[in-house]
């Protein structure tokens, strides 16, 4: 026996509204939202459910919400993707429902791959100056634990970026803290990290030393290596 449709939430014809003006180019990058008002009258909701849809728009990186009259003020549609995704992640991984296992799959799926595309590409000076300054400040012996953990998950997102592909880039940026939270908890005591990084060091030198000769093969092997040789040495989460 067929089941009747769920019922769209108020909310919702909001949300559906502004994809499609966002797809048909009628809502750009920068332009603002109608205030709650205007909304309310042209979804036939009540202002409460406008301002549902713009927290969810807000938490998803679609708009930046400021309170006030000026030019800034009230929703402006951005561009953030890995703002909604990185929050989805993160919540996920803390139930569990997200195994560390299948999230460090992933990341020799994605990482090994923009690896190999970076080797094969132009590569901006900018980002291969930032490159090394991260790869200089991970080698002091005056780092703390958890700043090097910050600084290795912002070499690898940095990295994938010089493979130039827009999705892989926003989904590295998604995954950032989720991949430092991850590396951080599974490191059991500071005798553990005193024999992990400085092999950790010698495998990004080496992953570095890969791209910039153009050397696709060996980047991919050498990041994949690394981030399997890592989840091996240390505890095992679930």
């Amino acid at each position: 026996m067929p089941t009747p449709e769920t019922p769209i939430r108020s909310y919702e014809a909001v949300l559906q509204a502004i994809e499609a003006d966002l797809k048909d180019g009628r809502i750009k990058v920068g332009d603002r939202l109608p205030g709650e008002r205007a909304l309310a009258l042209m979804h036939g909701i009540s202002r409460a459910s406008v301002r549902d849809a713009i927290r969810i728009l807000d938490v998803m990186g679609v708009v930046r919400t400021a309170v006030g009259s000026g030019p800034s003020a009230g929703a402006v549609v951005i561009a953030n993707p890995s703002a909604g995704l990185g929050s989805t992640l993160r919540l996920h991984m803390a139930t569990s429902h997200f195994p560390v296992a299948d999230i460090v799959q992933t990341r020799i799926m994605i990482e090994s791959w923009a690896a190999r595309e970076a080797a094969g590409a132009d590569h901006d000076a900018g980002k291969l100056a930032h490159l090394h300054e991260l790869l200089a400040a991970m080698d002091s012996n005056v780092l703390g634990r958890e700043a090097f953990h910050s600084l290795d998950a912002e070499f690898h997102v940095l990295l994938s970026s010089l493979a130039g592909n827009a999705v892989v880039t926003a989904m590295m940026e998604s995954l950032r803290f989720a991949v430092q939270g991850y590396v951080s908890d599974s490191i059991d005591s500071d005798d553990m990290w005193e024999g992990i990084v400085p092999v950790l060091r010698t495998q990004h030198g080496e992953i570095m030393a890969a791209v910039l000769a153009h050397d696709g093969d060996g980047a991919a092997t050498a990041l994949s290596n690394h981030i399997v040789w890592f989840h091996s040495q240390t505890r095992q989460l679930p």
